[in-house]
């Protein structure tokens, strides 16, 4: 049988949509049918085949899925697979573990040496169909709509970056840089969890507005303001100290230097977004932003398998925790180039895009957000 998928078939701008074999699944995996997909930052790098990705995924690996960002219902599982059943909605953890690495036998399953990454290093889920192992299964609840448990995984990283290891943020004061869709998550979570004063670094109007909405307390527009200017607006904020905890969410220069210049002594970075260069060529001061400091760094890649998602579930069927400002285009799977326009266009006009193979999906979703 075959299905619809968006593949990057050559190693350069763009992607295509191809009709491939519908996957045929190992003994301990299973085959999902998509309700819905997300378009991540990866998935543009990806698109754009930029130094990342030739390096990454390289032309050799070529034809390939793209997508790694799901929700959808099983139709078929492996005659070995035990906790997953037919008929199970679920998302993918995308973080492909091996069960050899020394990490994933100290319980810390989100990074080791051996894991694989959906979309990336095997074919992915920007299709009708898409074939994943069981131990990496999460199951929602059915009270999620499809447009929000296909981006747990992103608002998985944002939950993560915003409680750290130990979730003591209750009363404390933060700063999020950057206004792309997971600071936009990290401000809604951190309002939720409790954080006291929330500051928001962004310069896209459009995202800054839906920061605003997600419950930022205050905004700096980093176009619009100096580095001395942004020191002194966030001293003032908390009393002459720094925020306890600072999350680095974009990997530029300006956010890197604003976090650790910002974060009080013995408080928090968390380190998220990806430096387009590595290691750093401009100037910091190691021993003052760091060492003397006390300052604690908290490096995320990827959630806690499964202690995000579990929290991440309970926030949204709960509807305490409401991403739906963060949604702001929805496609069918054929109009992907659509979504990724929208990903592509500066200033910022979007923030999460969701696809759906099924155009009846589509439409009761645009009814829920009433986009």
């Amino acid at each position: 049988m075959k299905m619809k998928a968006v593949r990057k078939v050559k190693p350069a701008f763009g992607a295509e949509l191809c009709e491939i074999d519908i996957p045929k699944i190992p003994d301990d995996w299973v085959l999902v049918k998509v309700k819905a997909t997300s378009i991540c930052g990866t998935d543009v790098h990806i698109y754009k085949w930029d130094e990342w990705s030739q390096k990454r995924i390289g032309e050799k690996r070529l034809p390939q899925t793209l997508g790694h960002e799901v929700a959808g219902e099983v139709v078929e599982v492996g005659k070995n697979v035990k906790r997953i059943k037919v008929g199970d909605y679920v998302s993918a953890e995308t973080h492909i573990y091996d069960p050899k690495d020394l990490t994933s036998l100290l319980g810390i399953f989100h990074v080791g040496e051996n894991m694989k990454i959906l979309g990336v290093d095997c074919d992915g889920a920007f299709a009708e169909y898409f074939a994943i192992p069981e131990i990496v299964c999460w199951k929602n609840d059915k009270e999620i709509p499809p447009e929000f448990a296909t981006v747990q995984e992103p608002l998985g990283n944002a939950t993560y970056a915003v409680l750290g290891e130990d979730g003591d943020v209750c009363g404390k004061t933060m700063l999020i840089t950057g206004d792309g869709p997971i600071s936009l998550f990290a401000i809604g979570v951190a309002k939720v969890a409790g954080v006291a004063k929330i500051i928001h670094f962004g310069k896209y109007d459009f995202n800054m507005e839906i920061g605003k909405k997600m419950g930022a307390d205050f905004q700096v527009w980093t176009n619009k303001t100096t580095r001395e200017e942004r020191i002194r607006i966030v001293k003032e904020l908390t009393d002459g100290n720094g925020v306890d905890i600072a999350l680095e969410m974009t990997g530029s220069e300006d956010s890197i230097l604003d976090c650790f210049q910002l974060v009080r002594r013995g408080g928090r970075v968390t380190a998220f977004g990806i430096a387009s260069v590595s290691p750093l060529p401009f100037g910091f001061d190691y021993n003052n932003g760091i060492v003397f400091k006390g300052c604690q760094i908290h490096g995320i890649n990827g959630r806690k398998i499964f202690d995000t998602w579990y929290r991440v579930r309970n926030l949204l069927s709960s509807k305490k925790l409401d991403i739906s400002p963060v949604i702001t285009h929805l496609f069918s799977l054929e109009e992907f180039e659509k979504g990724f326009n929208a990903m592509l266009e500066r200033p910022r006009k979007s923030a999460k895009v969701v696809l759906f193979p099924d155009k009846e999906e589509l439409k009761k979703a645009k009814e829920r957000l009433k986009l």
